[in-house]
C-alpha cells in the first residue's frame, strides 16, 4: 500500500550503520559463546544451558534487530515507502524473540531460587525440566505475540521505515509492555529479593558456613541476572520515555530511530557483560588462549 513520502535526514545512514554495526558484533560473539559452550565439555551443566538459551535468545534478537537495519537502509537508499509481507514479519520476530530473551533471564533467576529454597526436589533440578521450561517459553513467545498481527496493530511507520505496533494507547501495546517486559523483569526482581531476604533470614539462625556460602553464590549468581536486565532496560529507556509520553501526546516523528539505537548498543553491551559475569565460560576462553600462546612461544624459540 502507497505511502506518503519523507525527508531522508542526514543522520538517517551513519544511525543505521551504528546499528548495523552494533547487531552484527552481537550476533558474532552470541554465535562464539555458543559454540564454545557446545564444544566443551566442562561447559555442559545445566546452569550453561540455561546461559545458553540467553545466548540464544540474544542471537535470534540480533539477528531479528540486523534484519530490521538492512531494510531501513534499503528503504532509505532507495526511497520504498511502503508496506509488505516482510515488513511485518521482522516486527513479529523482534517481539517473540524479546520475549524469549527476557523471560530466559527469569528460568535462570528460577533455577537458582530453587536450588536455595527447594534442594531437595530434585525434578526441578534436572535438566528434563528445564529443557521444558525453556520450550515452553519459546513456544509462549511465538503464540503470544501471534494477537499483533491478528488484530491488524503491526503498523508501517513511513517516518522511521520500520513495522510497528504505534506508540499510542491500545491493547496491543500495554500487553507488549505487560507480557514480553513487566512480567518477566518483576518475576526476577521478586525471585532476587526473596533469596536477599532468606539470606539475612539465616544469618540470625545458627546455620553451617558452608550452606550459607552456597546460598550467597546463588544469591550472587541471581544479582548478576538482574544487573543484566536492568543493564538492557536502562539503555532501552528513550524506548520506555516515548511509550509513557504516547499516552499523554504523540511521540516524535523519528522516536523508533532514536530508541533502537539504545536497544542495539544496550544488547551488545549485555552480551559482553553476560561473558564477564559468567566464570565457567572465562576459564574455558582463558585456557584456549593459554594453549595457543604456548603453542606460538614454542615455535618461536
Amino acid at each position: 500500500m502507497p505511502a506518503t513520502t519523507v525527508f531522508i535526514e542526514s543522520w538517517f545512514l551513519p544511525v543505521e550503520i551504528l546499528k548495523t554495526i552494533c547487531t552484527f558484533l552481537t550476533i558474532v560473539c552470541c554465535a562464539i559463546c555458543l559454540c564454545i559452550i557446545l564444544l566443551n565439555k566442562t561447559c555442559h551443566t545445566l546452569p550453561m544451558i540455561l546461559t545458553a538459551n540467553t545466548y540464544a535468545s540474544t542471537l535470534a534478537f540480533a539477528c531479528s534487530m540486523l534484519s530490521t537495519s538492512i531494510a531501513t537502509i534499503e528503504h532509505d537508499l532507495k526511497q520504498i515507502y511502503y508496506q509488505d509481507l516482510l515488513c511485518i514479519i521482522q516486527c513479529y520476530a523482534g517481539y517473540v524473540t524479546v520475549f524469549w530473551l527476557n523471560y530466559s533471564f527469569s528460568i535462570e533467576a528460577m533455577y537458582r531460587y530453587v536450588i536455595v529454597m527447594y534442594p531437595t526436589r530434585l525434578f526441578f533440578l534436572t535438566v528434563k525440566f528445564y529443557t521444558i521450561s525453556i520450550c515452553l517459553s519459546w513456544i509462549c513467545g511465538v503464540l503470544c505475540a501471534l494477537v499483533f498481527p491478528f488484530l491488524g496493530d503491526i503498523v508501517y511507520n513511513v517516518d522511521n521505515q520500520i513495522c510497528q505496533i504505534p506508540l499510542r494507547p491500545s491493547f496491543s501495546l500495554i500487553y507488549s509492555v505487560s507480557c514480553i517486559y513487566l512480567i518477566p523483569l518483576s518475576v526476577t526482581i521478586f525471585i532476587y529479593r526473596r533469596l536477599v531476604h532468606y539470606v539475612k533470614q539465616m544469618s540470625k539462625r545458627v546455620t553451617p558456613i558452608y550452606v550459607i556460602s552456597r546460598v550467597q553464590r546463588e544469591v550472587r549468581m541471581v544479582r548478576h541476572t538482574v544487573l543484566l536486565v536492568m543493564l538492557f532496560i536502562s539503555l532501552g529507556t528513550p524506548y520506555t520515555i516515548f511509550i509513557v509520553l504516547s499516552f499523554f501526546h504523540s511521540a516524535p516523528k523519528y522516536h523508533f530511530r532514536l530508541a533502537y539505537i539504545s536497544i542495539d548498543i544496550s544488547l551488545l553491551l549485555m552480551v559482553i557483560v553476560l561473558f564477564y559475569f559468567n566464570e565457567p565460560l572465562k576459564t574455558v576462553v582463558k585456557k584456549k588462549l593459554r594453549r595457543r600462546t604456548n603453542a606460538a612461544m614454542t615455535i618461536v624459540l
